[in-house]
Order: C-alpha cells, then structure tokens, then sequence
C-alpha cells in the first residue's frame, strides 16, 4: 500500500465511519474503483483505531462521568440506579453480541462478507430498514430512558455491521429509532456503544498482525488511521448537529444509489466482487 493510497483510504474512513452509510463498504468499493488491493479486514480495523480515539477525545467529560459513576456502582448497589452507572452497564451489555459473532464469524468476516454483490445488497436493504426506521420513528424517549432489554436489542443491531454494508452506526440507530428514542439520543448510544467493540476489534488485529497471520505495511496504515481520526473528530461534530434537526433520509437515498451504481459497476465488468 503506498502513502497517497492510505490517505485516501483514511479520508474515507473518517468521513463514513460516524454516518450511517458503512465505512467497510465504502474501503472496500474505493478499493475496487481504484484498482487497489481490498485493504481488508485488518486494516479497517486499524483504522477504525483513529476514529475511535476522535470519539474519546469528543465525548471526554462524558465518557469520564459515566466511567466514574459505572467504577461507584461496583462499590455501592445504589450506584446501580444513577443514569450514568446505567449506560455504563448498558454500554458493556450491549457489547456482548458484536463480540461473540465477531469471534464465531471471524473467517467469513475476513472473505465471503466482502463481495461486492453483498456490500451492495446491504447497502440497500438496510437503508431501507434506516429509512423506515426514521419515518416512523417516535422521537421521543432520551437516552436516559433507556433500558436494558432496548440496550441489547441495540447490541444486536450493531452486531449486524460485521457485514460490510449494513453500518454500525446505521445498525444501532434504527434500533434505537424503532425503539421510540430522540435521534440525537441514537446517535449518541451508537457512538459509545462502538467504543468497546472497536477498541477491543482493533487491539485482536493488532495481535494478529504482530503475529504475521495479518500483515499490513505499518508506515501507511499508521498514517490512514491518523487522518481517520482527525477527519472522523469533525464528522461526529457535524453529525450531531445536523440530525438534531435534520432527518435521515438523504442518507437513505445515497445508500440505494451507491448499491445500486455497485450493480451496475459489477454486471457491466467494471469492477469485480470478489473474494
């Protein structure tokens, strides 16, 4: 991989990664448009490193309240009852089935998930589910009130995004739409619920890739994941403010239009679907 080939493919990782569009699909097709090697599964999760540090750093005075609070209510079952413990807990919870599947599904995860023919089926399918998600969404619930039964159906929600094309942050949203929450309040679960299963995805990689069963050239991936984090830091500002008014559904039109240029792109032997 050269250095103008990771900028690129970091820029990209920034820009998609907080909306809910698919940052793995849009690496994956960049890849193919360019005629680049498919950067695979290891170095989107590398990247996706970069992007996770930007949510640190953006939602730092929160994430340290409710670190605090969820360390109390180890100590003190009261504790248990404060909103911050509580999406601690949730948080944690809800983590559990990206993590199992992600161990159960590491093969395919790694090979057939990334054909073309399944990104681009999955871009549309499952912004259908987001456009549904959104018309009919309540928008009323905070994030406060959410619960634990809604905590794990999101978790699951996430899960989804082990196929490229679905979106973790699409996934996570719809649910929480569906659900009856406040768009922001979607948003804003989906951005911390990602924090363990990335960190956790990206750090599994790393081993792999110490290991030599995942090899990727360290100059430009350390590179790519920089500028992800620094695009991805004024993607999560821009985003939150947008859908605060805003609704989803141009997201939902360009994820039909992008599956769809995909089925073009593949029937007319432009690119290819591999693996």
């Amino acid at each position: 991989m050269g250095w103008g080939e990771a900028a690129v493919l970091g820029v990209v990782q920034g820009l998609t990664e907080f909306l809910p569009i698919s940052s793995s699909a849009h690496l994956r097709i960049s890849a193919e448009l360019f005629g680049w090697e498919d950067p695979g599964a290891a170095f989107t999760a590398v990247t996706q490193l970069g992007t996770e540090t930007a949510v640190l750093v953006y939602f730092a005075k929160d994430i340290a309240r409710i670190l605090k609070a969820w360390f109390r209510s180890l100590r003190d079952k009261q504790m248990r009852a404060d909103p911050d413990a509580r999406l601690g807990w949730l948080v944690l919870v809800g983590t559990l089935p990206i993590g199992v599947l992600g161990l159960l599904l590491q093969h395919p995860i790694e090979s057939a998930f990334r054909s073309l023919w399944l990104i681009g089926a999955t871009l549309i399918g499952f912004g259908l589910v987001l456009g549904y998600a959104d018309k009919v969404a309540r928008n009323a619930k905070p994030l406060e009130k959410l619960t634990l039964r809604d905590g794990i159906l999101c978790g699951f929600a996430q899960a989804l995004a082990l196929v490229p094309g679905v979106s973790r942050s699409g996934g996570t949203i719809s649910a929480a739409l569906l659900l009856g929450y406040k768009r922001e309040a979607a948003a804003r679960f989906s951005f911390l619920l990602a924090i363990p299963a990335v960190l956790a995805s990206g750090l599994f990689e790393l081993k792999d890739i110490a290991s030599g069963e995942a090899p990727v050239e360290w100059g430009p991936t350390i590179l790519a994941t920089v500028i992800a984090g620094l695009v991805g830091f004024a993607v999560i500002a821009w985003f939150l403010r947008y859908i605060s008014k805003g609704s989803f559904r141009p997201f939902v039109v360009y994820r039909i239009l992008l599956g769809l240029g995909v089925f073009a792109l593949l029937a007319a032997g432009v690119i290819e679907a591999k693996p």
